[in-house]
C-alpha cells in the first residue's frame, strides 16, 4: 500500500509473536495483560471503583488505552499532531482512508482510534472511568452512568468513516 506506518506496525507485531489472523485476540491480549499486571483481587474490573489500588489501577488503564501505537504512527507519517484535544479528533476526521484496504490494519487502526477517542473524553470529562467488560473490552463509564464500547465506535470510523471522531466526541461529553 506504500504507506510507511503499516511496515513498521506489521514488523513490530511480528516481532512481538502476534500473527494478525485474529484482531478479536489482539484487543483481548492488549486488555488482558494489563489486567493481569495490574489487577490484586481477581474479582475488580472497574477502574473507577473503591478499594486498595483502585486510583493506580484507573491510571493505569489511562495510560495503556492512551498508547494507541499504530494509530500514533499513522498520524505522524500524515502530519496529524494527537495531543488529546478535539482538534486532534478533527484532524483525524480528515484522512484519507487508505487503510481500509486491508482488513487486519483496519481493525487494529480501528481499536487505536477508539482507544484515543476514549482518552480523550477520560482526559476532557470529569468524572468519567475505564472498565473492562466480561469480555475483557474497555468501556468508557461516562459521569452519567452510561458505558461506551469505544472500540467499536472506532472500529466504525476505521472501516467505514462514521462516526466521525469529533461528533461522537462531542455528542459524548455532552450526552
Amino acid at each position: 500500500m506504500g504507506m510507511g506506518f503499516l511496515g513498521r506496525w506489521r514488523a513490530r507485531r511480528t516481532a512481538a509473536g502476534q500473527d494478525g489472523q485474529d484482531g478479536q485476540n489482539g484487543r483481548a491480549d492488549r486488555a488482558g495483560r494489563f489486567e493481569a499486571a495490574d489487577r490484586d483481587d481477581g474479582d475488580d474490573r472497574e477502574a473507577g471503583s473503591t478499594g486498595p489500588g483502585a486510583e493506580e489501577r484507573e491510571r493505569g488503564m489511562a495510560e495503556l488505552f492512551a498508547e494507541c501505537g499504530l494509530l500514533r504512527e499513522l498520524a505522524w507519517d500524515a502530519g496529524v499532531r494527537l495531543d488529546d484535544s478535539v482538534e486532534s479528533l478533527t484532524a483525524l476526521d480528515q484522512l484519507l482512508p487508505r487503510w481500509r484496504d486491508d482488513p487486519v490494519v483496519s481493525e487494529w487502526l480501528g481499536n487505536d482510534v477508539g482507544l484515543y477517542l476514549g482518552s480523550v473524553l477520560h482526559r476532557e470529562v470529569a468524572g468519567s472511568r475505564w472498565r473492562l467488560d466480561e469480555r475483557e473490552r474497555p468501556l468508557l463509564v461516562l459521569p452519567t452512568g452510561a458505558e461506551v464500547d469505544v472500540t467499536a465506535v472506532g472500529r466504525g470510523w476505521a472501516e467505514q468513516g462514521s462516526p466521525q471522531l469529533a461528533t461522537a466526541y462531542l455528542a459524548l461529553a455532552n450526552g
